[in-house]
């Protein structure tokens, strides 16, 4: 059975590959701060003509905002850019893989967040393939570390595993609480619903990065300006993407999304095997094979 939400993340998903590709080429001009920036500051008009463009040009209604909304709104985008700086951070350590791959865990901690705040219930069938997606994506993540995937377990207590853990948590959060936001708007159209949520999200992250650059690197949104050529493209491909991410999450269950979403490890897995001829190893491999099951289990038993 066709749902709409399934080739909307999966644009989502391929979307932010592409964005993330951009975003390297930006490293070398601008600090990480400013390559993050770059998402939000190009990808504010862009996002407000989209909805102001659903409302003219298709006669959606604007929604009206409530307080539930800005709640939800601000969580979400705070939630999101400090899951990021975590993340960030992680970067510093000298083993910081295993910490980025308990970042990954975002998916099942929003499917707790999303039952816990939203009522949002997930199937055997789900929680299965979920699982299953997560096996691979953290066998993909620590598939060239010498120390193996079995040091997952035994680096759980330490800093950079601790820090990896709340990244995910603060990425699940984020998910969820767009998806609160954009419901509490009410009526029928969930298409102007996220776009009006992101159009507003966007617009405080834009702001709250300004003032913290201003504040602690200054010249970087100078440097952004002049980058503009990358830099737009990366807000494009980035709104296009945040824009299928809200609407999906809007329309299905958080975790759901999240987990259909790791084929964007797909789409790097091709994009290094074909364009740059770069070899993987069996690990890699059956990383990929398990986060395709992963998604087949979710897609056809949920």
């Amino acid at each position: 059975m066709f749902e709409l939400w399934i080739p909307i993340t999966i644009l989502a998903a391929f979307s932010q590959n592409v964005r993330s590709a951009l975003q390297k080429h930006l490293k070398s001009r601008l600090s990480t701060g400013g390559a993050t920036y770059v998402r939000f500051f190009y990808a504010v008009p862009l996002a407000s003509l989209y909805a102001y463009g659903l409302h003219t040009g298709f006669g959606f209604s604007l929604p009206y905002p409530n307080l539930k909304f800005a709640f939800y709104g601000t969580l979400g985008g705070l939630t999101q850019i400090l899951a990021t700086a975590l993340l960030v951070y992680l970067f510093s350590f000298r083993n910081f893989a295993a910490g980025t791959t308990y970042s990954k865990t975002d998916t099942i901690q929003a499917a707790v967040f999303g039952l816990v705040i939203l009522g949002d219930p997930l199937s055997t069938g789900a929680i299965i393939g979920i699982l299953v997606s997560l096996v691979g994506v953290m066998a993909i993540s620590m598939a060239r570390q010498e120390s193996g995937l079995a040091s997952l377990f035994t680096s759980l207590t330490e800093k950079t595993a601790l820090i990896g853990i709340a990244s995910g948590a603060f990425f699940g959060m984020s998910a969820v609480s767009y998806r609160a936001a954009a419901l509490s708007l009410g009526g029928e159209g969930f298409i102007m619903q996220a776009a009006y949520t992101l159009a507003c999200v966007t617009l405080f992250q834009a702001l709250i990065m300004s003032i913290y650059l201003r504040i602690r690197e200054p010249g970087q949104i100078t440097a952004v300006i002049k980058n503009w050529r990358i830099a737009s493209l990366v807000g494009l491909s980035g709104m296009i993407g945040s824009a299928c991410w809200f609407t999906a999450m809007t329309i299905q269950n958080v975790a759901y999304v999240r987990a259909l979403g790791q084929i964007e490890l797909v789409f790097t897995f091709l994009a290094s095997y074909l364009l740059f001829k770069e070899r993987s190893n069996a690990k890699e491999i059956l990383g990929i094979l398990a986060v395709v099951a992963g998604i087949l289990v979710l897609l056809l038993w949920r």
